[in-house]
């Protein structure tokens, strides 16, 4: 194509109008809550995490049962190991997330527009240039469209809260996309 022309779709509108149509920007300051979404999200996906924390809780009731009907009493010692175990696998998504948390929380406002070519998310430190290609899908939540990474751990986590819309119709507009991208997981 030659400089200085554009290519016209069948509605008579430029791509480049077309595309900046399309473009939904989200624009947030990041809360643990949105990372705590995101971390439910990729255990709901990954169900090996969820069944390792099942399988380690039911071997230490066992282990607490075992030792509380050998002494026929309630050891203290057992209990509160038990009662510690129990809180750590419980609030260790909460932990994580704080730990997230502490990580985005100086990086300011975040700006992320996603559009047919991908998502760019940017802050007062950084820019992240995502194409589609590396995401394997999305889940959407009643506050949060969760992106995740393509990588067997899923490691990366892209969170675009609904709150950083400006309104219904960006919700829309955004899910609109990332049905044509990407898929619901």
């Amino acid at each position: 194509m030659a400089e200085g022309q554009e290519m016209i779709n069948s509605g008579g509108e430029s791509i480049a109008e077309t595309q900046d149509q399309a473009a939904v920007q989200v624009v947030y300051r990041p809360q643990p809550a949105d990372t705590l979404v995101a971390l439910r999200v990729r255990q709901r996906i990954k169900r090996w995490g969820l069944v390792l924390r099942s399988v380690f809780l039911v071997l230490w009731v066992g282990q607490w049962l075992l030792v509380t009907i050998g002494r026929g009493r309630v050891d203290f010692v057992a209990t509160v190991l038990f009662l510690l175990v129990v809180l750590l696998t419980v609030g260790y998504p909460r932990l994580q997330a704080a730990q997230v948390q502490r990580v985005v929380a100086g990086q300011g406002e975040y700006r992320t527009t996603v559009s047919g070519a991908g998502l760019t998310t940017s802050n007062d430190h950084s820019t992240l240039i995502q194409k589609w290609s590396v995401l394997q899908g999305y889940r959407e939540t009643p506050g949060h469209f969760v992106l995740l990474s393509r990588d067997p751990n899923v490691l990366c986590l892209e969170v675009l809260p609904k709150r950083g819309l400006s309104g219904a119709e960006d919700v829309d507009r955004l899910r609109a996309l990332l049905d044509r991208h990407s898929v619901r997981v």
